[in-house]
């Protein structure tokens, strides 16, 4: 079964002076446009993790998922709160992909899902060869809906970092080609926001 999405917005954009990053323009559309057009295809149906008032992005049409947890605790927090929609929904497994993230790959859901399957994992996490190590992007990943009670508890006792809980659960490599760019780059600066400009099609 295709799984649902989660976009990941839920973060405080410090290095972009605070605000909605994904509301920032990228050739004529915002960044969330361009995850949204990206993952709306991948997925089942799809949702928005984000804290504050949901009302904002009601032109998006999407469910808006606050963070379950409080005082921002980062991505966990995003992909918990995704769990718990799904179980709802009656769903295995999520998918997220960040929202400041504009050009990752099309294919992402089905790598991700045969990276569990062949190499025996609940948890699937993007990476791309890095010059020393692997480099994993942990904000996209298949997770299980099965986890979310012991997720939910990692968070309660204080983790924080994505790594050390899907470590402990063996999570699965997906590899993604790095050229001719990185397809994980991401958008934290103006800086950064203007190199995306010079990597559209």
């Amino acid at each position: 079964m295709t799984p649902p999405g989660v976009i990941l917005a839920g973060g405080l954009a410090r290095r972009m002076g605070g605000g909605d990053k994904g509301r920032l323009m990228l050739g004529g559309q915002s960044l969330l446009s361009h995850v949204i057009t990206r993952l709306r295809p991948q997925v089942s149906t799809l949702a928005l993790n984000a804290n504050g008032d949901p009302a904002r992005f009601a032109d998006l049409g999407l469910p808006v998922l606050p963070d379950g947890v409080a005082d921002h605790p980062g991505p966990l927090a995003g992909v918990l709160a995704g769990l718990d929609w799904a179980a709802v929904q009656g769903a295995s497994h999520i998918v997220t992909a960040a929202a400041d993230t504009p050009f990752f790959p099309a294919d992402l859901v089905s790598r991700l899902t045969r990276a569990a399957e062949m190499q025996g994992a609940q948890i699937a996490l993007a990476a791309t060869p890095g010059p020393h190590k692997l480099l994993r992007h942990p904000t996209f990943g298949l997770w299980p809906v099965a986890l979310r009670d012991d997720l939910r508890e990692a968070l309660a006792g204080g983790l924080r970092k994505v790594v050390l809980w899907t470590d402990r659960h063996g999570a699965a490599s997906a590899m993604f080609p790095a050229t001719p760019f990185d397809p994980f780059f991401n958008v934290n600066t103006p800086d950064d926001l203007a190199v995306a400009e010079g990597m559209l099609p």
